[in-house]
């Protein structure tokens, strides 16, 4: 009998796991995005620590097709004409959309996303950082000690994906 109950308690034990990961499974499946420019897939990217390496091999006036996920850090605050991406150790990419074609919404800090498009590194000048600075909404404090040129990674998207979850409401 006490072996009935002790198998009986394992088979439960067994039961419960599998439940669990088939409810966390659809959870995952209830993940959607947000498309931004031309259509892109979720499929084939590279993560932000593949990026950041990328990054690191190019040249001024290199460019590189890729599609890569990460974090936003910050966007334009005036339109979403542009957002800065985490790569890790406090290094980011400055993306801006094609052809000034798309935007992404002001409250888009720290979602996910996938862009898709060209990178490249190039020299932003004091008065872009300025520009940049008043449209995330910095203070003419913080304004006024940009003082010199920036090297940048930078990230021309014509496409982004914009992780959301769609709750069990809808």
């Amino acid at each position: 009998m006490k072996k009935f109950w002790i198998l009986s308690l394992l088979v439960l034990v067994i039961t419960s796991c599998k439940n669990d990961k088939k409810e966390a499974e659809t959870q995952d499946a209830k993940l959607t995005y947000q498309s931004f420019g031309e259509k892109i897939t979720s499929e084939g990217f590279i993560t932000k620590e593949e990026m950041i390496d990328r990054f690191k091999t190019l040249k001024e006036g290199d460019t590189l097709d890729v599609k890569f996920a990460s974090t936003v850090n910050s966007v334009c605050k005036a339109k979403g004409c542009w957002m800065k991406l985490d790569l890790g150790n406090n290094e980011e990419s400055m993306v801006k959309f094609k052809d000034y074609g798309f935007f992404v919404p002001l409250n888009s800090d720290e979602r996910e996303v996938i862009v898709h498009g060209k990178a490249f590194v190039n020299e932003v000048s004091i008065d872009e950082q300025r520009h940049y600075a008043k449209d995330a909404g910095k203070t003419n404090e913080e304004i006024a000690m940009i003082t010199t040129p920036k090297f940048t990674y930078s990230f021309l998207a014509d496409g982004v994906l914009m992780k959301e979850e769609v709750t069990s409401d809808e």
